[in-house]
């Protein structure tokens, strides 16, 4: 009889628990939809629930389900979250000054998920971002990516792996170029620079070999090497290497290490790549550039030009585009994509560059970076073109969840506000060039 009643509330419930469901239904009408991965649609719909998108099509083509939720958007454009694959925004340090190398370093053991940086970049519209340990190093560390979720822990930002041996996804940072070049227990030369990160890798493969030895035969694994860990991780394609640099000499002497040892690799701002172009493709690996409206930085990057997108992409290289924040701020990221534009680079490459493909450079594109059914719901709402200068941000959404609305006083002034807004947090990380 107990469990009759029992089954007896349950019926009764389902009414209730249906309701919810459909009231968790969200639908954005009449905006243009760029979905990236599929044509525009000018008078579009898009459909929400429980943080996945559902439906996507033209007015008339989608079915809206009963007592959801209808947002009109009319007048406006809704695109992908923008995806940034090189921030420093959270607050995070890196490898200190005892050495070149720190492989073992995790940004993410540094992180403040608290920081206003983070509200900072999603009134920007990036909703994912690979934030970096600092520069300065051969090998910085550890990179994290992130969701730029409301949190109050990392644990509620960094999306997971579970191939990796902490379970956070992420990549590795390396550098070649000036920035490492410091004397003491650092390099003097460029060359010195590439053997040590030879030597590193030729450590990891033995380290790789004694593990896979250890397991055929049955005895003991080696004792673990927190070191080497992350490097075997990048050899078995687990990882992938994020890698300054800057000089076209300098981009031809990571293809040559990553034919040797046959990593992932993603170029960062790459300031030459004009000038290798076709090198680049040729090995088929992509870059993540990023545009300055300003001279500045550092000499190695005196011939960083706005043609740099438009040369990777006529020779088939793919490419993404970066912040760099604090370099240039998060808030202006769709401005670099329309220089890019503005000196030949395709719109739909420049899309692409900002969602799509920086989603693919960190092995997240079956999450994010287009407006597909399925993947998660990351937009933002535009009250114009992309690419136009008077263009904002209005909404972010990030796994269907609001988390920016610049009609909201509050959420207005960390789009608009100076350095009193944000405690001096852009600068307690970097002053300087291109990290």
């Amino acid at each position: 009889m107990r469990n009759f009643f029992i089954w007896l509330i349950a019926l009764m419930l389902l009414p209730l628990v249906a309701a919810k469901a459909q009231e968790n239904i969200t639908v954005f009408t009449g905006a243009q939809l760029l979905p990236i991965s599929s044509e525009p649609i000018e008078n579009g719909i898009l459909i929400i629930q429980d943080g996945k998108i559902t439906a996507i099509g033209e007015t008339g083509s989608v079915t809206i389900p009963d007592n959801a939720e209808i947002i009109s958007v009319e007048g406006k454009v809704i695109m992908p979250g923008l995806v940034d694959t090189h921030s420093h925004i959270g607050r995070g340090d890196g490898g200190d000054g005892s050495g070149p190398l720190h492989p073992d370093v995790r940004i993410s053991d540094t992180i403040d998920a608290r920081s206003d940086t983070f509200k900072k970049a999603r009134t920007g519209g990036v909703t994912t971002a690979n934030v970096m340990p600092g520069s300065g190093h051969l090998l910085s560390g550890q990179t994290a990516y992130l969701k730029l979720r409301d949190a109050n822990t990392i644990y509620e930002m960094i999306l997971r792996d579970e191939r990796l041996h902490d379970g956070f996804a992420g990549g590795v940072k390396m550098a070649n170029g000036t920035n490492s070049l410091r004397g003491g227990a650092f390099p003097n030369t460029r060359g010195r620079s590439a053997s040590l990160q030879r030597e590193l890798f030729i450590q990891a493969q033995e380290y790789k070999r004694s593990i896979e030895k250890a397991r055929a035969e049955g005895t003991d694994l080696p004792a673990r090497n927190l070191r080497l860990e992350p490097m075997v991780e990048v050899l078995e394609g687990k990882r992938i290497v994020h890698f300054h640099t800057h000089r076209h000499d300098d981009i031809l002497t990571i293809l040559r290490m990553q034919r040797e040892f046959d990593f992932r690799v993603v170029l960062h701002h790459v300031s030459e790549a004009w000038m290798v172009a076709d090198e680049i493709a040729a090995a088929g690996v992509p870059s993540s550039i990023i545009v300055l409206d300003t001279p500045g930085g550092k000499l190695e990057a005196v011939n960083l030009l706005y043609n740099n997108g438009r040369e990777l992409e006529r020779a088939g290289a793919a490419v993404s585009f970066h912040t760099d924040d604090g370099v240039t701020d998060s808030r202006l990221f769709l401005r670099m994509a329309a220089f890019a534009v503005r000196d030949g680079m395709s719109r739909e490459g420049a899309l692409r560059a900002l969602t799509l493909d920086a989603a693919k450079m960190m092995d997240l594109e079956h999450r994010v970076g287009s407006l597909e059914v399925g993947k998660d719901a990351d937009f933002i709402i535009l009250n114009g073109d992309p690419f136009s200068v008077y263009t904002q941000v209005q909404q972010t959404w990030i796994d269907g969840v609001k988390v920016f609305d610049r009609s909201i006083p509050e959420h207005r002034a960390y789009a608009t506000g100076g350095h009193e807004v944000f405690r001096g947090e852009f600068f307690d990380h970097y002053s300087g060039g291109m990290d």
